[in-house]
């Protein structure tokens, strides 16, 4: 079968660096408030290259979360694969703290917080089935901790993982809010004394 040959330069710029750019814009921004010219200059290049590499707005942002899903959230897989209810708070609250402090910070939950502001959002659906499948992952785990008698007191698994996961979005705003490493760790801290299981 013959090749066919390939037009223009060959991309002069790395994709994953320029998601990554694309990403802080859209996690400072929201996707609605993020212009093309904002996602352009994070990113390093010209709307014809950006519209040539990823396609529209609506699927850069969605390359941005597969990225971010990838190589940012793996520590989610290893938080529900803790032996305790406690250690997979322990993993998420180090995960979290490790994420939003590195080159490419950002939290799915609150991205989806500053993205889906408006109801007509082209991305409001694809957002809210990551957010889910996500929040599912760690239901499912509390269900079984508390099958597993990891729990001190009557608790609901829907309950501890809205109370975990506010507690990682509430880090999540105080690293925006300039907040250190160090006193994200003892917030951490003070949540995992008060957690009420093994």
């Amino acid at each position: 079968m013959e090749k066919l040959a390939v037009r223009g330069r060959p991309r002069e710029f790395d994709t994953d660096v320029a998601l990554a750019s694309a990403l802080r814009v859209f996690w400072t921004k929201g996707y609605d408030g993020a212009s093309l010219t904002d996602l352009t200059d994070a990113m390093g290049i010209t709307r014809p290259s950006l519209y040539a590499a990823f396609g529209n707005k609506e699927a850069l942002f969605k390359s941005a979360l597969d990225l971010y899903q990838a190589e940012k959230l793996a520590y989610v897989r290893s938080a529900v694969e803790a032996p305790t209810a406690r250690g997979v708070a322990e993993r998420m609250f180090a995960g979290t703290i490790d994420n939003i402090t590195s080159e490419c910070p950002g939290c799915l939950g609150v991205i989806a917080t500053v993205s889906c502001g408006n109801q007509d959002s082209p991305i409001r659906d694809d957002v809210h089935e990551r957010v889910r499948s996500f929040r599912c992952a760690i239901v499912d785990r509390m269900q079984r901790a508390i099958d597993e008698g990891d729990f001190t007191i009557p608790v609901e698994a829907e309950a501890m993982t809205r109370y975990l996961l506010a507690l990682l979005q509430g880090i999540s705003v105080q690293a925006g809010s300039g907040a250190s490493r160090d006193e994200l760790k003892r917030v951490a801290e003070a949540a995992l004394a008060i957690w009420p299981g093994r």
